[in-house]
This record gives structure tokens, sequence and C-alpha cells, in this order.
């Protein structure tokens, strides 16, 4: 077994003096006064005296080493002990070039694959927890502000699928009834027929349309109830007495 530590650092490699120190605040205040996190560097030394960690970079693996708690972009905050691998040399060996392969540097992103998860990775092959979450605090709050965000799009997509769904339903069912009624006599059709529904629901699918509120729509609804009443007016006691008992 050999010990595990980690390397943290304030991240000031801005190239501003001004943005570099309020860097130093943010994390003096953040990290030292309340103990939530800041914006931190982080590498892994296991082995040896060389510290691995994660960056960018456009071409080859971001996977890099330097002398342990030396890294010249940043400056040193401390050092912590994770614990002990079981992992042999040659082990954590095969481990780094792995990660060399499934790391390269045009995949860096500040918020969700970043040195710090790089740290997390490497941690879970060597068998070790997660390194302490105040470390890569403000990049995990970014994920879950993200994840949320991505979350309320979906149910959003997902909820306008459904009603087109519905809606898709609805027009079959009234199509079909509209194809199996008898024709109106009176050639005319209310907004309440089967025929008016489906080309309502059809609009609806393929326009967005809504059903209408013009006065010309409010004049079909009075001839379809007048047609109703001339119907029931003109059925004669005699029919009315042959229907068979309910």
């Amino acid at each position: 077994m050999t010990e595990v530590t980690l390397h943290i650092y304030d991240v000031t490699n801005s190239g501003s003096d001004k943005t570099n120190n309020t860097i130093m605040q943010i994390n003096k205040i953040f990290k030292d006064g309340i103990g939530i996190g800041g914006i931190f560097h982080s590498a892994i030394q296991v082995y040896g005296d060389e510290e691995w960690s994660f960056g960018y970079c456009e071409d080859g693996t971001g996977v890099f080493s330097c002398p342990s708690g030396k890294n010249p972009m940043y400056t040193f905050r401390e050092t912590i002990i994770l614990g002990t691998t079981n992992c042999s040399i040659f082990k954590v060996n095969q481990i780094l070039r792995e990660l060399s392969r499934e790391w390269p540097g045009h995949t860096y992103d500040l918020l969700s694959r970043n040195c710090n998860h790089f740290c997390d990775e490497f941690c879970d092959r060597l068998g070790l927890p997660k390194i302490p979450a105040w470390v890569n605090r403000f990049a995990n709050a970014g994920d879950t502000a993200l994840e949320v965000a991505e979350t309320t799009a979906l149910r959003l997509r997902q909820a306008k699928t459904e009603i087109l769904s519905a809606s898709k339903v609805a027009y079959r069912f009234l199509l079909g009834a509209t194809t199996n009624s008898s024709p109106d006599p009176s050639g005319s059709s209310g907004r309440g027929s089967p025929r008016f529904q489906a080309a309502w629901f059809k609009n609806l699918i393929t326009a967005g349309a809504k059903p209408s509120t013009t006065p010309e729509a409010d004049n079909l609804d009075d001839k379809d109830d007048k047609l109703q009443q001339d119907r029931e007016d003109d059925e004669s006691p005699l029919q009315q007495s042959s229907r068979p008992d309910s």
C-alpha cells in the first residue's frame, strides 16, 4: 500500500493581478471564513515526487504532471492526505495511461470536466473516495443549475409531445365518427358536430389554431340548436309512442 495525497492551489492564472486578487479574496471568504468552498486547482500524488492533474490543450491528452506542490500556474494552498491505495506502481501507471487516452485536452470544461473531476476519477480507480466536496463546490453548483435547466426543458418537450399525441388521437376518433355518421339533411354543421370538431383538432395539430370565438362561430351554435329543436317539433306523437320503453 502507498499513501495518496491531494495538492490544492488557488486558481491565480488569469493574467490579471486584479482578477487573481479577487479570486484569492473569494477563496479566503468562502473557504477559510465560511468553509463552503472556492475556486481551486487540484492534483493527485501517488508513488514518486510527481503530481498528476488535467487541463486544457488543443491537441493530445490533457493529463500532465509536475513536481508535487510546484505547479507554476497557480498558488499552492495546502495538501490533504486522502488515504492509501492497494494499487501497485505498475497498476497506477496503467491507470494513468488509460486516463491519458480518456481525457484529451480539448474536452476540458470549467463546470463539468475540470481538474477536480479528473482527480475524482483518479481516486475512484485507486479505490479511494472522491476528493473533499468543497474543492469543487463552485463547479458542482454550476452543474446543478445546468441540470435543473436541462430537466425543465426536457419536461416541457415531453409535455408538448403528450399534448400533440392526445390531439391526434382525438382527431382520429372524431374523424371516424364523422365517417360513420349520416349526412346532415340541412346541409349545415355547427361547432358541436363531429365533422367540425375533427377539422378543429386537425387545425390544432398542424397550425396551433384555437377554437373560434367569432360571431360567425356563435351563429353556427344558434343554427345547430334551432335544427335540433325543429327535429323534435316535427316528430309526431305516434312516433314518440312507438319508441321501446327504456
